[in-house]
């Protein structure tokens, strides 16, 4: 688990999401090109708002890519919403390393990304909240 410091833009950032969405935001922070936002479990129904018009009029707004997120106390029910819409066989842990099973080659290289991007991203969300080494995809 990471401390998190939050700086002025990402705090303005979470105040006009919450404003907007009125879903509470329990993480915000900068993934490359995209702001990802960690919402409390049950918000993610508000945070997208109807058809995905919150998440559209937020990134018209900011001019960013959102990824939106719904946090779970349960390492693997929260892989399971990092990696969504991909579906997965099974995601397992033990000894902390998590090993995700697709079901097909194609969803495999999605979730692993080139050049590992994707993966190297589901690494570093998980990492905020949860004590891991690792993360497979096999």
């Amino acid at each position: 688990m990471i401390k998190i410091k939050y700086d002025v833009n990402l705090m303005k950032f979470i105040s006009l999401f919450e404003s907007i969405t009125r879903a509470e935001v329990k993480d915000c922070f900068e993934l490359g090109e995209k702001l990802v936002f960690i919402v409390k479990e049950g918000n993610i129904g508000k945070a997208l708002g109807k058809g995905g018009s919150n998440i559209r009029r937020l990134e018209n707004m900011l001019k960013k890519k959102l990824r939106i997120i719904e946090f779970n106390g349960s390492l693997l029910q929260f892989i399971q919403n990092i990696v969504y819409p991909s579906k997965v066989k099974d995601i397992a842990e033990e000894d902390k390393i998590v090993t995700i099973t697709p079901p097909d080659s194609e969803t495999r290289g999605y979730l692993i990304g080139r050049g590992a991007v994707n993966l190297n991203a589901t690494k570093d969300i998980v990492r905020r909240y949860f004590d891991i080494k690792d993360i497979r995809v096999i």
